[in-house]
């Protein structure tokens, strides 16, 4: 466990990552502190950094976005130039929603989300496609989704 983190605070960090919209009260109840402490201790994790944001968790199928694509990406050449071109033209493409450097056989993953399967075709002709610091794009389309979530565990 990270250094200075108590068995509190740790509670505190699994009930706002499930629910980040509790009331204090009830994440006060939970964690079992009264609730100003409680707001003490969360206003502390938040400037320390362990939290970074508070969002909601969409339903990509009801905004027409429910088609998920993960492209493997080969770059040109690995210099700081086309990898710095290559993340400024993604940085402007929404549908991307996530993207990783990696090492290994390709560069790049993305996690892409279109409508359905052929709006990802037109997306990668009409944006990705056009990247000029690109080499190859590999699209893997999963079958079903077996688990998902963005809890890290504390």
């Amino acid at each position: 466990m990270p250094v200075g983190l108590d068995s509190i605070d740790r509670s505190i960090l699994r009930v706002l990552q499930r629910e980040a919209k509790i009331a204090n009260n009830e994440l006060a109840d939970r964690v079992g502190l009264s609730p100003s402490p409680c707001l003490r201790r969360v206003k502390l994790l938040e400037e320390a950094g362990y939290i970074e944001k508070y969002s909601a968790v969409l339903d990509a199928d009801k905004l027409g976005a429910g088609f998920t694509v993960f492209a493997r990406v080969w770059l040109k050449a690995p210099d700081e130039k086309t990898i710095g071109q290559f993340v400024d033209a993604i940085m402007k493409l929404p549908e991307i929603v996530e993207c990783h450097m990696l090492a290994g056989d390709c560069d790049f993953l993305l996690k892409i989300v279109a409508a359905d399967l052929n709006s990802y075709r037109r997306f990668r002709v009409e944006h990705i496609g056009k990247i000029t610091s690109i080499r190859d794009i590999k699209s893997d389309i999963p079958m079903q989704k077996i688990k998902h979530s963005s809890e890290i565990p504390v």
